[in-house]
């Protein structure tokens, strides 16, 4: 198979690194800026044991003049649109588009681009980032890749192209998990992380420091009943094993543990709010579904934006 990864970010490029060293055929669709540095200093993951270092083949969209198998779009919310646009001479007949972003409102943008026969269910859980030397450090050692079809049997069977690519991307460094459907997973992780926004930017702060405080945990445990309403809502319900392990995960004593979307707002920079939670909102409203502290915490956020533009003019 042939396979683009678009983008070469910390998730992107540890999961493309970890195939390409694997004699899979993949090449980075990346920016100019960005393509000039991995050109000088290769791909090279740290924090691994052995490190793990590639030299990345690469395009840039004005090179990107053929189609591929596989696209695995690795880039945030923010991206999206350009990077529709710019991966579109990569999608034939047959490709298949593999997305790692949060939340589900780029699984409309996807099948209204490119039909959503193409598009498969997928999450990523990876702890890592690019240090200050550009290389990806790896921060705790799950890496794991699921995949599914967005409307897969009840009866668990996976298909063809699933159990193929399946195959593909099972390689060392990769936990790779088929299930028959995707988008149970996405809402799975996707009322994971809502909960983890919500309790540490309305707290300011990493689940240790909430839970130590009177109140602490109850507070998690309603953010995580309404996110897991609105999934069961929507016709999604999460396990009670599932439930279970995020809460414990979510309250542990001591941890220092905060959401991206947290470290992206703390630290000033761009940030997939209105993506992550603005989106689960609406649909909430749509649905029903009474969400108050999600829409405390989504008010929060459009607060916080509103002073980074106004101090920005």
């Amino acid at each position: 198979m042939r396979i683009l990864i678009v983008g070469a970010g910390a998730t992107g490029a540890y999961f493309g690194t970890r195939l390409a060293a694997a004699r899979r055929d993949v090449t980075f669709l990346v920016h100019e800026k960005r393509a000039q540095f991995l050109a000088q200093r290769g791909l090279r993951i740290t924090g691994t044991d052995p490190e793990l270092r590639i030299e990345p083949k690469l395009l840039t969209a004005g090179q990107l003049q053929e189609t591929f198998d596989v696209v695995v779009l690795t880039v945030k919310a923010s991206a999206l649109a350009a990077a529709i646009v710019d991966l579109a001479p990569a999608v034939g007949p047959d490709t298949v588009i593999i997305p790692f972003l949060n939340g589900l409102g780029h699984m409309d943008a996807l099948g209204a681009a490119f039909g959503a026969e193409k598009v498969l269910g997928s999450v990523v859980h990876l702890v890592g980032t690019i240090n200050a030397e550009g290389d990806i450090q790896v921060r705790d050692p799950i890496s794991r890749w699921t995949i599914g079809e967005q409307n897969g049997g009840e009866m668990g069977e996976l298909s063809p192209r699933v159990q193929a690519l399946l195959a593909e991307i099972t390689v060392p460094g990769i936990t790779a998990v088929a299930v028959a459907n995707g988008i149970a997973i996405m809402w799975e992780k996707w009322v994971f992380i809502v909960t983890a926004a919500t309790a540490t930017c309305l707290m300011r702060g990493p689940v240790g420091d909430i839970v130590q405080c009177p109140g602490g945990s109850d507070f998690v445990g309603a953010v995580l009943a309404e996110a897991s309403a609105m999934s069961a809502a929507a016709g999604f319900p999460v396990s009670a094993a599932e439930l279970a392990g995020s809460l414990s995960f979510l309250t542990a004593p001591g941890s220092l543990f905060t959401s991206s979307l947290y470290r992206d707002v703390t630290a000033g920079l761009p940030h997939e709010g209105e993506h992550i939670v603005g989106d689960f909102v609406r649909r909430a409203q749509e649905l029903g579904v009474d969400t108050p502290l999600l829409n405390l915490a989504l008010l929060q956020l459009r607060v916080h934006d509103a002073g980074m533009a106004r101090r920005s003019l």
